[in-house]
């Protein structure tokens, strides 16, 4: 080593002290030097750093001498013209030529090292190449040339050489190719480009990935080099591969895809539409050969989508996507491997299309995430008959990813409210309605899912989110109508303990408490003036804190409304209670009972106790408020529920004629006789107090509808067998006299005349 330093020193083409005047003992070192570099190769190690160093000083010296006066020469040697002229002379011989000649012979017989010596002479060579191109004067590309070339002379050695010299000239490629000269980087992007083709032709032989390492340098290039010109050149050169050499790409798509990938989140419209068209074109001719590429390809269509700037690309990538799951659905087996391990058809298939899907849907604007959400459970529909109950269960950790707003933290608290407003009102309630269709149609798969379904129908209704609170109670009502045919007896304890949990949560308890603070910050709220409860219309200050609490509660009050129909619709279904409805009219008279259809014959006697108790309990909470008239006038001064006095009398009436329903069909149904006993404690108290009740009320509008409940209380009671209807009416016969004694609707006096009638025989019977 000492002494090819000393040999180097004395060729006097050293870059520190500059050029001077070459003397033929000068030129006598440069020979030796040279010989020995080609005779003794294999045993140089670090000395070829020497060796090759004076080679460089050497043909830029011959480059002057030869007569050349590039701009970046002249500003790197500011030689006079007596020493230029004394170069021209002494480089100029023929003689001096065969040294020239030798150089090459180094180069070109490269070859020729063995597997250690040609790692040493690359990594010298790529150390004098990063020497010429940071030159702080003018940069040279000699070296980066001679790399190219060696590249090729060495082309022919076995894959593990080819590795351990990859991984010198790749790490220079990935610098050079970043490097802020466009110049330099175009020039190793195309050398790439070259040498990339050479290694394509070649193929790749069975579990080598020797493309991967080659090819990896664009990737690198691509993320870190942010020149819009290389990085079009990029595209374009991995383009061309996919063009010519796609039948002999093994290992190399990982970093296609890669290179695609973040091409796709660009912003220059060349390089996207010149990415995504080479993705389609895999996608439409060589699908079947990327192999385990699988996972990227999807990625990178994923990127596509999330790309904001290009929506009709985006909308393209989900249709590619939706493409790839029917290729899973269609060739499980490539998938599955050869040892037929079908949970590498969920792994390797399934998995990557639906998450990237879920991640379009957290990631992009509202209409792109719309289809996105579209196809996902599109596929899930129609290809969920083949998923196991393992593979069902990661997937529903996916889709609940969609209704987590915490990915919107980033933001103002301002913005922050309004995106999460917008997120739930349209993406959240379209995820909501889809998966539990999709639970429905494949329930028996899901039922051990149905927990974890029932918690996020409750998270829904308690998020704030009107539109979203009635979602959620009618999905319940959609999941329950849709498989409630296929319920078990602990199916139906979670429904019910969802509904009574959703009940006690939602529950806007504080609306018969809540009194005016004194806080100074608040907002301006108009009111209404309503001449027939409060004919002062002066304006009332209501902070911002309790304006918050009203929103709450507003939806609460939507919430225990929408509670009360849906157990009515999943009890009698809608239509059923259209035909109770009927029997109010008083031109109405059946003497037998229709049974309605529902789920009532699903559940057991116990189970339709505990909802008409939540639905007692509703009612009882209404009509409490109802009553205290002096509360919603202080609610309604302070600007809740707008124009009129706040009530809740859909909520009293509602949930008092669902329950009669319910306590009368368990009346009448013979197979719950010993629940009869039971129910007649429930009516009895429940038919007394409601009488009781109408014949205290002044107000018109709620005589009104507490009049349909007592229209369907004498109704229900005249359909019973005389003994049983003997037995309610001693209970109540003087609340109805009472009725009987005030003014009413005429429909009320019809039935109460024909009630009489029908009490008269049973009457006379018992008095005989």
């Amino acid at each position: 080593l000492s002494y090819i330093q000393s040999l180097a020193r004395f060729t006097m083409l050293n870059v520190s002290s500059g050029f001077s005047e070459i003397k033929p003992k000068n030129l006598e070192a440069i020979k030796s030097l040279i010989t020995i570099a080609f005779n003794d190769c294999n045993y140089l190690e670090e000395s070829w750093y020497d060796i090759l160093k004076v080679i460089s000083q050497l043909e830029l010296a011959q480059l002057i001498g030869t007569g050349v006066k590039t701009k970046f020469l002249e500003k790197e040697t500011m030689m006079d013209k007596k020493l230029v002229t004394s170069l021209q002379q002494t480089l100029g011989t023929s003689a001096n030529q065969n040294v020239i000649v030798a150089v090459d012979r180094i180069f070109t017989g490269s070859d020729r090292l063995d597997g250690s010596a040609i790692v040493y002479f690359t990594d010298a060579l790529c150390k004098i190449s990063c020497e010429e191109l940071n030159n702080p004067v003018a940069h040279r590309m000699f070296s980066l040339q001679k790399i190219v070339e060696i590249s090729y002379y060495n082309m022919g050695r076995i894959r593990i050489e080819w590795s351990k010299i990859w991984q010198v000239i790749g790490d220079h490629f990935n610098k050079v190719g970043c490097s802020p000269n466009e110049e330099i980087a175009a020039f190793a992007v195309d050398s790439l480009r070259q040498l990339s083709m050479k290694f394509l032709e070649k193929g790749e032989l069975p579990n080598f990935r020797f493309q991967k390492d080659f090819l990896r340098p664009f990737e690198t290039i691509m993320k870190n080099n942010e020149n819009s010109l290389i990085r079009d050149m990029v595209v374009r050169c991995i383009a061309q591969m996919v063009n010519s050499q796609a039948r002999n790409i093994r290992s190399g798509w990982n970093n296609i895809f890669s290179v695609f990938h973040m091409a796709a989140a660009d912003r220059d419209q060349a390089i996207v539409e010149l990415a995504f068209q080479t993705t389609a074109s895999i996608f439409e001719q060589y699908f079947s050969v990327i192999g385990d590429s699988f996972q990227d390809a999807v990625k990178c269509l994923s990127e596509f989508a999330c790309n904001a700037a290009f929506p009709d690309t985006s909308m393209e990538a989900i249709r590619y996507i939706r493409r790839c799951a029917n290729y899973v659905a269609e060739n499980p087996e490539q998938f599955a491997g050869d040892e037929n391990n079908q949970e590498n058809v969920w792994v390797k298939g399934w998995f990557p299309v639906l998450f990237e899907l879920s991640c379009i849907i957290s990631r992009c604007k509202l209409d792109v995430r719309t289809r996105a959400l579209t196809v996902m459970f599109e596929i899930m529909k129609h290809h969920g008959k083949d998923y196991k109950v393992s593979w069902w269960k990661d997937l529903f950790n996916i889709v609940f990813r969609i209704f987590d707003h915490m990915k919107l933290t980033d933001l103002s608290p301002e913005q922050y409210r309004i995106q999460r407003k917008e997120w739930m009102t349209t993406t959240c309630n379209h995820a909501l309605y889809a998966v539990v269709d999709v639970f429905t149609q494949h329930f028996s798969i899901l039922t051990e899912l149905l927990t974890e379904l029932l918690n996020l129908i409750q998270w829904c209704v308690k998020q704030d989110n009107e539109q979203l609170a009635k979602s959620g109670m009618n999905c319940l009502e959609n999941l329950v109508m849709g498989a409630g045919y296929s319920f078990k007896e602990a199916d139906w304890d979670l429904i019910i303990d969802t509904i009574t949990d959703v009940y006690a949560q939602t529950l806007p308890a504080d609306m018969k408490i809540w009194k005016p603070t004194l806080d100074t910050s608040f907002d301006q709220v108009s009111l209404h003036s309503d001449t027939s409860m409060e004919p002062d219309n002066t304006q009332l200050a209501v902070s911002r804190a309790d304006k918050n609490l009203f929103q709450h509660l507003h939806i609460g009050c939507v919430v225990q409304s929408e509670i009360v129909q849906t157990i009515d619709n999943i009890i009698f279904f809608p239509a059923s209670s259209a035909k109770e409805d009927a029997r109010i009219d008083p031109y109405y008279i059946s003497e037998g009972s229709e049974s309605p259809e529902g789920m009532f014959n699903f559940l057991t006697t116990k189970q339709l106790f505990r909802i008409v108790e939540c639905l007692f309990e509703s009612h009882k909470f209404s009509k409490g408020f109802n009553m205290d008239i002096d509360q919603r006038r202080i609610l309604w001064k302070y600007g809740f529920k707008g124009k009129t006095v706040p009530h809740l009398q859909k909520q009293e009436t509602a949930s008092l004629l669902c329950s009669l329903r319910m306590l009368h069909k368990i009346y009448s149904d013979m197979s719950r006789m010993d629940e009869w006993p039971k129910t007649e404690i429930y009516l009895h108290r429940l038919t007394v107090e409601s009488f009781e009740y109408y014949t205290m009320l002044e107000e018109e509008k709620r005589r009104y509808s507490w009049g349909k409940i007592v229209l369907l209380m004498l109704k229900k009671m005249m359909l019973l067998d005389d003994e049983r209807f003997i037995v309610l009416l001693a209970k109540c016969y003087n609340q109805i006299c009472h009725i009987l004694a005030q003014e009413n609707e005429r429909d009320l006096q019809i039935v109460l005349s024909k009630f009489f009638l029908r009490a008269r025989n049973p009457l006379f019977k018992s008095t005989s």
